[in-house]
């Protein structure tokens, strides 16, 4: 059953329960629909994480590989994207990890949204850089955090359970997280006056 791309929210759970299912039996074009549903998300917050459009692509693949070799393993009765979200985290911090080097700002900001007008467009992409620039400076559980709360929009629970942590701690996290990122953004228009 082959369906048009589209977001991954726009498919019905029983949907890709169905895929899951099928794609367990050893069915490729499931498997390829699963990737299809959640490639945007993945990718999305992957780029959010790294800061970086070609590592994304990179650990967006490591995941999906990932989910490949686990299909014998993954409970069908489970939804799929607490366990995409979590290995998608992990991925990124083992790409930080192996890479150790400095995000290109050029790239990070390729990766933002763009307005409708010339104007529009270069002051969201320089808030976009800066939040970015920002989100580099903090630590990597901050970061973690803040991208699937405020960025993704999770609830404080879901990210508690992808980080395996509890809502207290991430509650703290985003705390400090955007109290030094507010301080990274307020030392940065001072540096401009």
């Amino acid at each position: 059953m082959v369906v048009p791309w589209t977001a991954p929210f726009m498919f019905e759970e029983s949907l890709l329960r169905r895929w899951m299912e099928e794609a367990q039996a050893g069915d490729v074009a499931s498997f390829e629909q699963l990737l299809k549903a959640h490639e945007v998300l993945v990718l999305r917050i992957a780029q959010r994480l790294l800061l970086d459009r070609d590592e994304a692509r990179d650990a967006a693949q490591e995941v999906f590989l990932r989910l490949h070799q686990s299909l014998d393993r993954f409970d069908g009765e489970r939804p799929l994207k607490p366990w995409l979200y979590r290995t998608t985290v992990n991925i990124c911090h083992d790409f930080r990890r192996k890479r150790r080097r400095v995000v290109s700002l050029e790239a990070a900001s390729n990766a933002s949204s763009l307005g409708p007008s010339p104007y529009a467009q270069l002051a969201t992409q320089e808030r976009w850089s800066l939040v970015e620039r920002a989100l580099e400076t903090i630590p990597e559980r901050e970061r973690d955090a803040i991208v699937l709360r405020d960025l993704e929009g999770l609830e404080t629970a879901e990210v508690a359970a992808i980080l395996g942590t509890s809502e207290s701690t991430v509650r703290s996290q985003i705390s400090k997280g955007r109290l030094k990122i507010r301080q990274f953004i307020e030392s940065q228009g001072r540096r401009k006056a």
